[in-house]
């Protein structure tokens, strides 16, 4: 067959290779059919010159497009089947384009979405336990009645302190037993669990009453949940034998812890023997003092012993104690027990009913020894913050608002305020906004002054 075509082609030669010339020269518009068997892509076939030159440039875009589709793709110069150039945003530009170049498939995630690296499985599926095969050469036959539980290593002295502390302390603040219950019993307090109340009662002894009254209230509560009546004893007993390095902090140690005794035997938590098995086997003098007074106030009174501290008590109690406190300061002039006395009312919002009440005494007087005295007061207080600015303005405007009342029975109250109000300002107890505040009386105004015989109205 080759034979013969090339027999052919020999007999049929054109001149000049009339093919390239009609491909290289673009003067001659004239195309010539010549009837010249060629081979294209592999076949025999009879065309012309122009069909076998667009032929040709077909088969070479589309080795091209093909060449870039793999290596190119995404760059913004593949070609598309005409050779042109295709845009970045077609589907063959796509660079790392996983869909289908077929275009089937609805888009949807792979698996269901329980595929790919990291993923636990498709969403709502529950896993069941894992069945134990006894044919796997890893299967251990003790494995199965294995009980794994948390083990929680006893405190000792030094950890024990450092963790029951904050507890105790933070108790100082919120009040709730079964916070401090709960924390506790998360603790293995093991040998420890006795020196929870001589911890809360040393804790106590520094603190104020109301915090005496909690921890009280605490070791009630705790009593039959955490500790038993011997844990409560065998506290008290190591109490009464480090009473005298107690007493080196608080020279008050032995009469609290007699109290907190009596407060115990009151609560029955510890037994009324208790007191009676420690006659005539006290050798320590503080101990001895602590013993005798428990056994006094279970005579007395069988009540709390603290009394209700802090803002808990009525405000007309407070209001009582605080008139109590001025009377007393102005029979003795001692202002740091007035100050004492102040700050164990425990009730540091309600210092400006302190300070209304001084003022008003300063109005209600007729001589010049309240005004000095109380005027030292506030000065002291001020000078040893223990009345916050706040509290002293408070106190000073309840006065300005109240003194027409006040006036009623007391003719010359605005002259003595202003006086009192002048003099704290130069003591440096109040600012100058707060002496510009203080309310005048204006004098009478008579019907030949034009006004009609109207009083002027008081200025602020």
């Amino acid at each position: 067959m080759a034979t013969e075509c090339q027999a052919w082609l020999n007999d049929n030669l054109v001149e000049n290779n009339p093919l390239s010339s009609s491909l290289l020269s673009s003067d001659d518009e004239k195309v010539e059919t010549l009837n010249i068997d060629n081979e294209i892509n592999g076949n025999w076939i009879t065309a012309t010159s122009s069909t076998i030159h667009e032929a040709r440039v077909k088969a070479k875009a589309k080795r091209r497009l093909r060449k870039n589709s793999s290596r190119d793709s995404g760059r913004g110069d593949s070609l598309s089947d005409n050779g042109e150039s295709l845009p970045p945003t077609s589907p063959k530009g796509k660079l790392l384009d996983r869909k289908s170049r077929s275009g089937k498939g609805r888009g949807l995630l792979k698996k269901g979405g329980a595929g790919g690296k990291g993923v636990w499985g498709s969403p709502g599926e529950v896993y069941d336990l894992e069945e134990i095969d006894v044919k796997d050469p890893n299967y251990d036959e003790d494995q199965e009645n294995c009980v794994y539980e948390t083990v929680v290593l006893p405190l000792d002295e030094g950890v024990f302190e450092k963790t029951v502390t904050p507890i105790v302390q933070e108790y100082f603040e919120h009040g709730d037993t079964n916070e401090v219950a709960e924390l506790l019993s998360e603790l293995n307090l093991g040998e420890m669990k006795s020196d929870v109340p001589m911890l809360a009662v040393s804790l106590a002894l520094e603190a104020k009453a109301s915090h005496r009254e909690l921890t009280s209230r605490l070791l009630t509560d705790l009593c039959g949940k955490l500790l038993s009546t011997a844990d409560v004893e065998k506290s008290f007993d190591r109490l009464l034998r480090e009473l005298p390095e107690l007493v080196l902090d608080t020279p008050g140690a032995p009469q609290l812890v007699g109290q907190f005794i009596a407060r115990a035997v009151g609560d029955k938590i510890l037994s009324r023997d208790y007191i009676e098995s420690y006659k005539g086997k006290v050798d320590c003098d503080h101990a001895r003092a602590a013993l005798d007074r428990a056994a006094v106030l279970l005579k007395m009174s069988k009540g709390g012993l603290w009394g209700i501290g802090g803002g808990q008590r009525p405000v007309k109690q407070l209001i009582k104690e605080i008139n109590l406190l001025l009377k007393e300061y102005l029979l003795s002039g001692d202002v740091a027990e007035a100050e004492r006395c102040l700050q164990e009312l425990e009730v540091p919002h309600f210092y400006h009913e302190f300070i209304y009440e001084a003022v008003v005494m300063v109005l209600e007087s007729t001589g010049e020894t309240t005004f000095k005295m109380v005027l030292q007061l506030l000065k002291f207080l001020w000078e040893s913050s223990v009345i916050t600015v706040d509290q002293m303005r408070r106190g000073f405007e309840r006065v300005y608002m109240e003194i027409p009342e006040i006036n009623i029975d007391v003719p010359h109250a605005y002259s003595v305020l202003e006086q009192f109000v002048e003099q704290s300002f130069n003591a440096g107890v109040i600012n100058k906004k707060l002496r510009d505040l203080c309310p005048c009386r204006g004098r009478k105004r008579f019907v030949s002054e034009g006004d009609g015989g109207r009083l002027k109205l008081e200025s602020y």
